[in-house]
């Protein structure tokens, strides 16, 4: 499959890695293809491709967004609507506010979330929630946590989210994805990032996960 990236972060790496080591055809997208960080990722993974947002955008049949959740709204308008229409869109982003220093705050939530702000700026794209509560590492790893623990998407396309739950589960090796329903249950799963940035703190870490029992 053709995939786009979105963000030369840590979290864009470790997507974008695990998505040519499983054999997918991406392009990883910076402001500049040549730029230092999505040239190196490139070369270090031997088949991954550099580009710009636009060309991640264009190349992908799915498009992760792993952008820091501040310049989110800001690179998808640099990757361009037209680019993304009709396509899955995985956001992977969340809105935390370093400005004051740690912990962070939410700049949007309770009645919006980021997830309904991409959704809306990009109104023809697929948007699906999805990877923003744990780890990066084990985004792409859920074995380094023991035993089994969840992970939750939303989104208001059934077609899309049962697209992003195949890579999930096939991919990356997820057992337990919650689907929570439109994409208005992002508020709730960016929520959970100021407990989990506590959590970090007692965890001694960041490698766990949430694990729901009823």
């Amino acid at each position: 499959m053709k995939i786009g990236v979105l963000g030369t972060g840590m979290v864009g790496e470790a997507i974008a890695t695990k998505l040519v080591a499983i054999g997918h055809d991406v392009v990883m997208g910076s402001r500049s293809a040549t730029g230092e960080k999505v040239v190196a990722w490139a070369k270090a993974t031997g088949k991954g491709k550099a580009g710009t947002f636009a060309e991640a955008a264009a190349h992908g049949e799915v498009v992760f967004n792993c952008t820091n959740g501040t310049a989110t709204l800001e690179v998808l308008k640099a990757a361009g609507a037209a680019n993304l229409k009709g396509k899955v869109l995985v956001d992977v982003a969340n809105p935390l506010d370093f400005s004051k220093g740690m912990p962070p705050s939410l700049w949007v939530c309770n009645i919006d979330s980021l997830g309904e702000q991409v959704q809306r700026a990009v109104p023809e794209a697929r948007v699906v929630k999805a990877l923003n509560t744990v780890n990066c590492e084990v985004m792409v790893k859920p074995s380094l946590v023991p035993g089994d623990h969840d992970l939750f998407i939303c989104g208001n396309d059934a077609a899309a989210k049962a697209v992003v739950t195949k890579i999930l589960k096939d991919g990356f090796g997820w057992k337990i994805v919650h689907d929570l329903g439109d994409i208005k249950a992002a508020r709730g799963t960016e929520m959970v990032l100021p407990m989990w940035i506590q959590l970090m703190g007692v965890m001694g870490g960041p490698t766990f996960n949430f694990h729901l029992a009823h």
